[in-house]
């Protein structure tokens, strides 16, 4: 019992700074979304207006990923706080802990990828 404890304390941390973490990222998309319609603005290049679009398409796909990853955080807390303390500890929980790991894993390496383009973008264009 103790070591389902524990287990679970610490299943919970990493959700939480999970969520910590994609809350960050949605309101970073949201300063990006507006550093992009200061440049549409001004820009007159239709190439960079081609390449604006698309990181505008880009943020609106990972907010909605954010979106969806941070509602699988919340059902994992609701798994949690409702946990069968007879189930074994390698059961569900564990089995579902490893899949939003190596979701959360793609969406960040993803979501640096997309931040690398843009800054360069900026650089361009700015």
């Amino acid at each position: 019992m103790q070591t389902k404890l524990m287990y679970l304390s610490d299943l919970r941390f990493n959700i939480d700074t999970w969520k910590r973490e994609l809350r960050f990222h949605f309101n970073e998309m949201d300063t990006f979304e507006e550093k992009l319609e200061e440049i549409v603005q001004r820009e007159r290049d239709p190439m960079n207006l081609i390449k604006l679009e698309v990181f505008q398409n880009r943020i609106m796909i990972e907010k909605d990923a954010i979106s969806k990853l941070l509602h699988r955080c919340r059902n994992k807390i609701a798994n949690i706080n409702n946990v069968d303390f007879n189930e074994n500890i390698d059961g569900r929980l564990q089995n579902e802990q490893r899949t939003l790991k190596e979701d959360m894993r793609t969406y960040i390496k993803l979501h640096y990828d997309l931040k690398e383009e843009m800054m360069d973008y900026f650089l361009e264009v700015l």
